[in-house]
């Protein structure tokens, strides 16, 4: 005869089948829940019509702000928020990264504003540039005409910056594997710059992430390919006025 433990929880299957559940796996499973549901919880300063949703990931929150002109003609920044309420936004691997390292008392941003708006540009541009054949398709379908052309001039464009944004990111490789026997190194395999930008700012993986799916134990490495990301950010960060114009522009074709 089954033993059947005090205090379980009994669960009927669609099928009638009745199941004892174990009062502990009732529990862990709450908690799990619970902590789903506080990640997506909504902050009380941006009011109730935000609805909780833990599929969107982490946010945070801002204020938002227009210029208004006052009765006397000066310009002045307001709140524009519903009702002075603030506003969310989805936080990305820049934001992740940085509320990390202030959890560990190490500063409140890892990264500088230019090498986030470096590494932010260049993944809104693949982003953009990536979902442009929607947007072709539809002006085929319309037999072309004069907006045609510039649509498609916007999609070349985005494509050359994209590729003049990796040739700054380069060639070169942020761990290198020494001259050692692969049975001796184990797992390790070269983690090249354009291999580390991809993944953080395309995949949104954080460092710690990028030295796992390479075969490299943490500690000292995460500082070593830090480094060699923040010296990519850099270089690409030498192309944002020039780039700048060109998104401005795909995003005004609507590219997405």
């Amino acid at each position: 005869m089954a033993k059947i433990e005090v205090g379980g929880v009994v669960r009927v299957t669609p099928a009638g089948v009745a199941r004892v559940v174990s009062k502990r796996l009732v529990e862990a499973e709450a908690a799990r829940i619970a902590v789903v549901k506080a990640r997506g919880a909504v902050p009380p300063l941006c009011g109730p019509e935000i609805p909780a949703a833990p599929a969107r990931g982490p946010v945070l929150r801002f204020e938002p702000l227009e210029t208004a002109v006052t009765k006397d003609g000066n310009i002045r920044v307001v709140r524009s928020g519903f009702e002075g309420r603030k506003a969310l936004r989805a936080a990305d691997i820049f934001d992740v990264m940085n509320a990390q390292a202030a959890r560990r008392s190490q500063g409140a941003n890892m990264f500088s504003k230019r090498q986030m708006d470096a590494g932010r540009f260049y993944r809104d541009l693949v982003e953009r540039h990536s979902s442009a054949g929607v947007k072709c398709s539809s002006l085929e379908a319309m037999g072309g005409g004069g907006s045609g052309g510039n649509f498609m001039d916007a999609v070349l464009a985005a494509g050359e910056e994209i590729r003049r944004q990796q040739r700054l990111i380069g060639s070169g490789a942020a761990m290198v594997v020494r001259r050692v026997r692969p049975s001796a190194r184990g797992t390790r395999v070269m983690i090249y710059d354009r291999v580390l930008v991809d993944m953080v700012c395309l995949q949104e993986k954080n460092l710690s992430e990028v030295l796992t799916a390479h075969g490299w134990s943490l500690g000292g490495n995460v500082s070593i390919v830090f480094r060699a990301l923040c010296a990519c950010l850099d270089r690409m960060s030498g192309a944002q006025k020039g780039g700048s114009r060109i998104l401005s522009w795909a995003e005004g074709q609507n590219l997405c």
